[in-house]
């Protein structure tokens, strides 16, 4: 597939873990260093969230900051179109995009998995020909897709996402909803593993999927590869 087609980049409403006072949101990485693979060969983006508006950013990955990701945290464009006013998910055309980009940010396990919107667009891309991509926590946009005979779509595929071992050394197990690798088991993935906090990404067809945090350029490398 190669067109001229936008890629579309989802982030999370979400700011607490459920109902506690824990504090969680997008993880900027895995926004910014994604984005900043695309831009470099001049793919554009557009922002979507579940509700829109403003994105809460997980303060514990700004503990990771570097030059490079400072620069988009300082951006105005950034700070415009992706944190205070995303797009609503309900206004979003799957028409318009190649690829959706799923980020992480332990927030997205409450408001990715059962939303409609963001089905829809994920199931039209798909249909279209293009391409659904995750990293880290963002697989929970995955797992409830489903194919034209309404099975899973991803079952039988080979995905990853962050691991149980890798929710272990978090230390949020008893704060999530779920485990990642466990859910996606349940679907019917074949969900594939490296050594915890290691860049992992794997492709299976339409299916681009990363590991942890330490992944979004790798998953963007085999976009760009399928894309441009």
């Amino acid at each position: 597939m190669s067109n001229n087609k936008k890629v579309l980049i989802v982030l999370t409403n979400v700011a607490t873990y459920g109902q506690t006072n824990d504090a969680t949101g997008l993880w900027l990485g895995e926004a910014t260093e994604f984005i900043d693979e695309l831009f470099k060969v001049g793919i554009e983006v557009d922002y979507t969230s579940p509700n829109g508006g403003y994105v809460p950013i997980d303060p514990r990955s700004l503990n990771y900051l570097d030059e490079n990701m400072t620069s988009y945290y300082k951006d105005s464009d950034f700070q415009e179109r992706a944190l205070m006013h995303s797009i609503p998910a309900k206004e979003i055309n799957p028409d318009d995009y190649s690829a959706i980009y799923y980020t992480g940010g332990h927030g997205v396990m409450w408001d990715f998995p059962n939303n409609p919107y963001l089905q829809h667009i994920s199931e039209a891309i798909y249909k279209n020909g293009g391409y659904i991509t995750s990293v880290c926590h963002g697989i929970a946009g995955l797992f409830f897709l489903q194919d034209d005979n309404r099975k899973p779509l991803i079952a039988g595929k080979k995905i990853t996402g962050f691991t149980t071992a890798e929710e272990y050394l978090s230390g949020k197990v008893k704060k999530v909803p779920f485990m990642n690798e466990t859910l996606a088991q349940q679907r019917g993935a074949n969900f594939l593993k490296k050594r915890a906090y290691k860049p992992f990404a794997i492709q299976d067809g339409q299916l681009i999927t990363g590991q942890n945090l330490f992944s979004p350029r790798e998953v963007a490398h085999l976009l760009i590869q399928n894309i441009k």
